[in-house]
């Protein structure tokens, strides 16, 4: 499943790399292209959001550091 969305997530960016420079040099088509974008910017993003998430569950990337504050504390 990993693996899958690895690859949805290189064809996602290539996608909005690619629509929005159509979209930013006023090709024919500029409406079409900035939606492509978005999608393929938006569809990007949450699946790089999935596999940071999952690389953190497996262990291959470590979690970051965070601070948790007792309800003692904030009182």
């Amino acid at each position: 499943m990993a693996k899958l969305i690895a690859i949805l997530n290189v064809v996602a960016w290539s996608g909005f790399w690619a629509f929005g420079y159509l979209a930013l040099t006023g090709s024919e088509a500029v409406l079409t292209a900035l939606i492509l974008a978005a999608l393929g910017g938006g569809l990007g993003m949450l699946s790089w959001l999935w596999l940071v998430r999952h690389s953190e569950e497996i262990g291959y990337a470590k979690r970051p550091n965070r601070v948790i504050i007792a309800e003692e504390e904030t009182a």
